[in-house]
């Protein structure tokens, strides 16, 4: 089967979070020369597809996932009935991500790789809690002893040109919600109350956009960014008991929840408040340096043309995970313009340009 006829048929599954309706049995049978091992959890399921070569040499991973948000209305097609259009493919997935499943399929059956062992680790929950799904996989090859040296997460990692960004990394995400607590009371008797708006109006402009870091040339400062601010009964003559402030920080390697507590308790000092916060991920950085952030850079000029970006743009994925196992781990793939989108779409030739980078990579991964 040719790499875009697998694409199409990927996508035709519905395969909304966390159901891969079918779709990790269509890939093992499609790669039945791979030993497959499907892990189900909690009503996740994930499918591994590894293949010993040799006894010596270097384990080589991709990592992807099958399962997409929902469509939403207003498509112009039937978003899981692909529609070839001016040189792009509709549907939901066709950015994110199963193009890049189809492009390391495709370059996984179609080449010769010359390291010890070949592995696709594939969850159906990525878009959703991704609980039970890459981190399980994970888990399980680590306790079989055959955790990947590198990885490569085919996440839509493109900007304006493919082949103008590989992500070596990415900012960990920190969500936090901080309750200034004060007296409710009558707007005409303002001395009277405790009004947490009027205490807390001052220091708002520190926290807001606040910087913990300056960061550096691969990671964005560390930003305090407020996503919800609410208090009060929503009448104009009672003034609030209480006022609630929801944040987020995509933190680099160089701040972290302590610091956000360090600091936001020094703006706090003199004020009646709490605050609750949760780390979501952690950031990781793959040396520039290393193997495999080398070898793909070297595939993506070859086939493309382009010298891509070495960043760590963007928001989570599962290639934190295999951070967290030791594995040096690098993000390519399409572009990401319409991710999520209505009428997601994908080009044909960005899309057969992966397919001929991945094969690069397989086939000259020594």
């Amino acid at each position: 089967m040719q790499a875009k006829d697998l694409l199409l048929e990927l996508l035709k599954f519905k395969s909304i979070t966390p159901n891969d309706d079918g779709a990790l049995n269509y890939i093992a049978l499609e790669l039945d020369e791979f030993e497959a091992f499907f892990i189900e959890k909690e009503g996740v399921r994930n499918l591994l597809l590894t293949k010993k070569f040799k006894d010596e040499g270097e384990h080589l991973a991709f990592g992807g996932h099958i399962d997409v948000v929902p469509p939403g209305k207003g498509w112009s097609s039937e978003p899981f009935g692909p529609t070839e259009k001016d040189g792009f493919i509709i549907a939901r997935g066709a950015q994110d991500m199963k193009s890049g499943l189809a492009a390391f399929i495709y370059a996984a059956k179609h080449s010769d790789f010359k390291g010890s062992r070949l592995s696709l680790i594939i969850t159906s929950d990525e878009e959703g809690e991704a609980k039970y799904g890459t981190k399980e996989v994970l888990q399980f090859m680590q306790e079989k002893q055959i955790l990947p040296d590198f990885a490569v997460v085919a996440e839509p990692s493109c900007e304006l040109k493919f082949g103008d960004s590989l992500k070596i990394g990415r900012r960990g995400s920190i969500n936090g919600t901080l309750l200034i607590k004060g007296k409710q009371g009558h707007a005409a008797y303002p001395e009277k109350c405790i009004n947490p708006v009027h205490e807390f109006a001052g220091v708002l402009k520190s926290l807001a956009g606040f910087d913990l870091d300056p960061g550096d040339e691969v990671f964005a400062p560390s930003k305090i960014v407020i996503t919800d601010i609410r208090g009060g009964i929503e009448v104009c003559n009672v003034t609030p008991s209480e006022l609630k402030i929801m944040f987020n920080v995509r933190n680099s390697n160089q701040s972290n929840i302590e610091d956000i507590k360090a600091y936001i308790e020094e703006l706090c000092k003199g004020l009646n408040y709490e605050l609750s916060l949760k780390l979501s991920s952690k950031p990781f950085l793959t040396d520039k340096d290393s193997k495999i952030v080398q070898k793909l850079n070297r595939s993506i000029q070859k086939i493309t043309a382009v010298v891509p970006s070495l960043n760590t743009k963007g928001g989570t994925s599962d290639a934190r995970f295999f951070a967290e196992f030791g594995v040096k781990v690098v993000e390519f793939g399409v572009r990401n313009d319409s991710i999520h989108a209505i009428d997601e779409k994908v080009s044909l030739e960005d899309f057969e340009k992966l397919c001929l980078v991945f094969k690069d990579l397989v086939e000259n991964f020594n």
